[in-house]
């Protein structure tokens, strides 16, 4: 079934122990695509300034990634963000962000677009990811993404964003935040009474939970012991898991669970090097692989 992302295109400046990458192409929908593109083909909906290399923009070719909703303005700037990993890598040091065109007015889903079934909504403000829903026909699923900023600064406007989406898909701090519960599960269940039928926390190299009213999963991440940039590991682990759930037009029990493994997958490649390079490279039979892989550590005899 069709997959919609709206989010951030964006252009980063990363420095891990490992090295550093320079103006790469990144963004929150860029990573969602490209690894949901090993699944499933994907409409992307974006807005960037007329800096935006050309080169970025035949990254694209060949992939299955319609940016026919790729809107780019004259005179305005591409968002930009800068940040370094150090230690573990678990987070990410912010040292520049500059919003450019994320600041504007966001970008209008193209009236061929506006039929998708699965959808999601990469992290921004959450009026704006109102703003989208309002412009869908019927869609089967909805998740969004979110972040603490939007937290601290528009709960109001996130708590109405819940009522308007099937799923959320965040990290454990920052559901620790929203809800004040240090235990996932008890986090998860809350998120659960503000609106959403389905919650999937991410914890990091400690896998993911994923919650309904009626049960839960818990997957482990796929161990990699080359993590070179952490950078877009979550968007790419929705990538995966939207991208499986639209492949078979399926939302019940097994097929959130076998794409939670697909989105774990996907998020293993991201990281095993800078910016897109490893994911971008990847092939749909890497991914089945790792997913084999990962299936046999999981089976208990």
């Amino acid at each position: 079934m069709s997959l919609l992302v709206t989010g951030t295109i964006g252009i980063d400046t990363v420095e891990t122990p490992h090295g550093k990458a320079a103006d790469v192409l990144g963004g929150s929908a860029v990573y969602f695509s490209f690894a949901a593109s090993l699944l499933s083909p994907v409409r992307l909906v974006g807005a960037v300034g007329d800096d935006f290399p050309d080169a970025f923009r035949a990254m694209f070719a060949g992939k299955p990634i319609d940016t026919s909703g790729l809107e780019t303005r004259a005179g305005s700037k591409t968002f930009r963000w800068a940040g370094k990993y150090v230690g573990d890598m678990n987070s990410a040091q912010t040292l520049r962000t500059d919003l450019n065109i994320v600041a504007e007015a966001p970008p209008k889903i193209p009236e061929p677009f506006r039929d998708s079934k699965f959808v999601f909504l990469a992290n921004t403000h959450p009026a704006v990811q109102r703003e989208f829903v309002s412009q869908l026909r019927k869609p089967e699923l909805i998740v969004c993404d979110t972040m603490n900023l939007w937290i601290d600064t528009a709960r109001d406007d996130l708590l109405k964003t819940f009522q308007c989406v099937h799923g959320v898909i965040f990290n454990d701090g920052e559901a620790r935040l929203l809800t004040g519960k240090t235990s996932v599960l008890d986090a998860g269940r809350d998120v659960l009474a503000m609106g959403p039928k389905l919650v999937v926390i991410k914890k990091g190299e400690h896998g993911a939970v994923a919650m309904t009213r009626d049960d839960f999963i818990v997957l482990p991440a796929y161990p990699t012991d080359r993590v070179k940039d952490p950078t877009g590991a979550g968007d790419s682990f929705a990538g995966g898991l939207m991208g499986y759930l639209a492949s078979t037009g399926r939302t019940d029990h097994a097929a959130l669970k076998a794409a939670m493994a697909h989105g774990a997958c996907a998020a293993s490649i991201t990281i095993e090097a800078f910016s897109l390079d490893a994911i971008r490279a990847a092939a749909p039979a890497e991914l089945k692989q790792r997913l084999e892989r990962l299936r046999k550590m999981l089976t208990i005899e």
